[in-house]
């Protein structure tokens, strides 16, 4: 493995047996240890598993030529910061939902609040990385490789009827948050989706049209492992979250309802989704290998640059505020 998957193991082993001693900062901040952890073993892992073999000439001698795998923190490093920007502030939208929803809270947090604001940064910049890793491994391992459908033909009537269901997953969890609230986890993927379409990003409708529907597979999979993962960490943790979901009965695995579980999978696409409608303001250049080099002669201006970092700290801040006020329920001592 490469050495930030080495490091990412021992720094895992080491947290967990630092935690279960409730040794700071790893009784707090055990979460963040654990899932940045992942996301460096992941990645090397992609690494390893992406290398060409070695080829052998007529006489079985081995070829000597240089093997290279390829991966988001080996190949593209640029990306991960605006990977970890965005990902913070798409979580933060389901943070100003869930102001309304109350479907989560946390508990036993920092009392220093520069402490805790970076406890935020920090954990929510997690999401993005791990689900989008997590789904490049199951992608370079081959799963589902040979995955075909029926295509379908994306017309102006595919378009509308996908705005309608967006609109509708969008408000109504917000009107009836006690009966509709599992809806909002897929408001964002009919609302995008055909835009990403129309303007020739990244598109799951164009791969279902093109008769393939692996890759949205694979994000509901890699959805599901890291919500098990997400909530497998997030129960032994100090700091750490609860859920009050109506209807969900008591049958719970960690802190999440059973049911709750069916709500990542989808989760997963529409940060896809998402992603890829932020890209499209970036020429389609995104952390994927083959979005990674496009339109290299073209260059988002500085000024464009300033305004989103601007607006995206703004939007920490505020967010940070309204969950310090409303859904933290207790600090630890």
């Amino acid at each position: 493995m490469k050495i930030h998957g080495i490091t990412g193991i021992l720094v895992l082993v080491a947290s967990e047996i630092l935690m279960f001693k409730r040794i700071e900062p790893f009784v707090t901040w055990f979460y963040s240890f654990a899932w940045w952890s992942y996301i460096l073993i992941i990645d090397s892992t992609i690494y390893h598993i992406s290398t060409p073999k070695k080829e052998k000439d007529q006489k079985g001698t081995a070829i000597q030529q240089k093997l290279k795998g390829n991966s988001l923190l080996c190949n593209r490093r640029k990306e991960l910061i605006p990977l970890m920007a965005w990902s913070v502030c798409f979580w933060l939208i389901y943070e100003a939902a869930n102001l309304i929803l109350k479907n989560w809270h946390y508990i036993n947090l920092p009392t220093s609040i520069w402490i805790r604001w970076v406890g935020y940064f920090i954990a929510f910049a997690t999401v993005l990385p791990a689900i989008f890793e997590t789904t490049e491994l199951l992608d370079t391992a081959g799963i589902l490789k040979n995955n075909r459908v029926k295509g379908i033909k994306v017309t102006k009537r595919v378009h509308i009827l996908f705005y309608i269901l967006g609109v509708t997953f969008l408000i109504t969890p917000l009107i009836f948050p006690d009966y509709c609230f599992a809806l909002i986890w897929g408001s964002f993927v009919f609302l995008l989706e055909p835009v990403n379409y129309t303007w020739g990003g990244k598109s799951l409708l164009r791969d279902w049209e093109n008769g393939s529907l692996r890759k949205f597979y694979l994000l509901l999979l890699g959805g599901l492992i890291c919500g098990a993962l997400w909530e497998f960490w997030n129960y032994w943790a100090l700091a750490k979250w609860i859920y009050t979901i109506p209807f969900a009965g008591r049958l719970k695995i960690f802190e999440m309802p059973l049911l709750g579980y069916i709500g990542f999978p989808p989760f997963a696409v529409e940060c896809y989704v998402m992603y890829n409608f932020v890209s499209l303001f970036r020429y389609n250049r995104s952390w994927e290998k083959d979005s990674i080099d496009k339109s290299p002669e073209k260059k988002v201006t500085r000024l464009v640059r300033l305004v989103t970092v601007t607006g995206l700290i703004i939007f920490y801040i505020l967010m940070f505020y309204l969950i310090d006020k409303n859904t933290v329920l207790s600090y630890s001592r």
